[in-house]
Parts: C-alpha cells; structure tokens; sequence
C-alpha cells in the first residue's frame, strides 16, 4: 500500500476520525487534534535507545526524545506506521512490537509557540539491526539504561520532549 506521509488522520474531541489535513499544515499555533504515535525501543542488552530530533524539525527541534515518533497516513494502520517510520528514521526493524499506553493524549507548546496536539498510542518494540539514522530526522541516538533515564526525566525535564515526560510517568519500566 503506498500512503500519502505528507497528511495526518484529524480527529474529534472523543478520538474518532474525521478526515485529513496537509501535516505541514496543521502544525501551529492553533493545531488541531490529530492522530500521531510514540515508540519506544530497548535494545538487546535492555537499553533504551534515546534519539535528539534534528534540528531543521518544524515542532521540538534538538530535543531528547524516546526513539522515534510520528503519524500515521490517513488509511495506514498504526502499527504499520509505527514499522514505517523506524525504517525510515532509524533503519531498524522491530520486534515484540507491544502497545502500552493506547489512550495517551497531549497538548504541548513549543519555545517558537507550535502547538503538537494528538491522541498518540504509545508503543514499546526491540530493535532488529544497528541504528542507521535519517539526518532530517534525527541529530544523534544513544543508549540508556531505562532507570537512568527516568531519574534524568524526574530531575530534568525540561531538557526532553514533553511527550516523554508525561509518558514516562505513566510506564513501570522508567520507574
């Protein structure tokens, strides 16, 4: 199936969808809720990969986040744009794909005032292969150690994504 990644899934206050937008577009002061995903990957020796988004983003540019994130095309499964966008951003496969936290919702600004508004599954997978990374996606990646990480979410949170935070609260495996 070929999908259109230039558009996201637009969606009513309940989660139900309600038809499409240009992404570039949505993505503002004023963004509607729209439809979106996070992943979150271990490694093989129990790590988290942790990638910094690159700096040219339109929303949270250089900022530490969970491994990879994004949104589904309108008429694309989750899960298969969950796939889609590992190969594309980090080069890996994923395995033991699982979804933890299936309601997350969030409202965040960013310091240029973009607003990222989505109900975003949360997924947690292991990675298949060694992390090959798209430049225009991501800046740098490195692995922590899970417990690590969430000390360094509680103590900082302001140097990570905000959709990090508040789904790190939610997941044991940062405790």
């Amino acid at each position: 199936m070929t999908v259109d990644s230039t558009r996201v899934v637009l969606l009513d206050d309940r989660g139900n969808r309600t038809g499409s937008a240009e992404k570039i577009g949505v993505h503002g002061p004023e963004t509607p809720l729209h439809l979106g995903f996070s992943c979150h990957v271990l490694l093989d020796d129990g790590r988290l990969l942790v990638t910094r988004r690159a700096l040219s983003k339109l929303t949270f540019p250089g900022v530490w986040t969970n491994a990879f994130c994004g949104h589904p095309a309108p008429g694309e499964e989750v899960t298969d744009a969950v796939r889609r966008h590992a190969r594309d951003e980090l080069g890996i496969g994923l395995a033991d794909l699982e979804l933890v936290l299936p309601d997350f919702r969030y409202r965040a600004v960013d310091a240029n005032g973009v607003v990222e508004y989505e109900v975003c599954p949360v997924y947690v997978a292991r990675a298949v292969g060694e992390p090959v990374v798209n430049p225009d996606e991501v800046a740098e990646v490195a692995a922590v150690a899970p417990a690590e990480l969430g000390a360094a979410l509680r103590s900082t949170p302001w140097a990570f994504s905000a959709w990090l935070v508040e789904q790190a609260k939610l997941m044991p495996l940062y405790a």
